[in-house]
């Protein structure tokens, strides 16, 4: 669940800019018995991940998110 909606198909789950105009975005793809974490950086696969449980998966994401804000990449506005 991400505030309390229930996750049933592909979500994007955040998008980010890079100073050099580049952008990523996580993308969560729901399953059983693993759900799919991936992420684009403009619009090419950086990498995807399996996970067993997909608060696992959002963690996971969280986790990419802070690293690329540490990194200067930014929010949208």
């Amino acid at each position: 669940m991400i505030g309390g909606m229930e996750l049933s198909s592909p979500t994007v789950l955040w998008r980010l800019w890079s100073k050099a105009g580049e952008q990523a975005r996580a993308v969560v793809i729901p399953g059983e018995p693993h759900s799919t974490l991936t992420v684009f950086v403009d619009d090419v696969m950086d990498r995807a991940e399996n996970f067993e449980a997909l608060d696992v998966a959002l963690f996971r994401a969280d986790d990419i998110k802070v690293t690329l804000l540490e990194s200067g990449w930014r929010e949208e506005n």
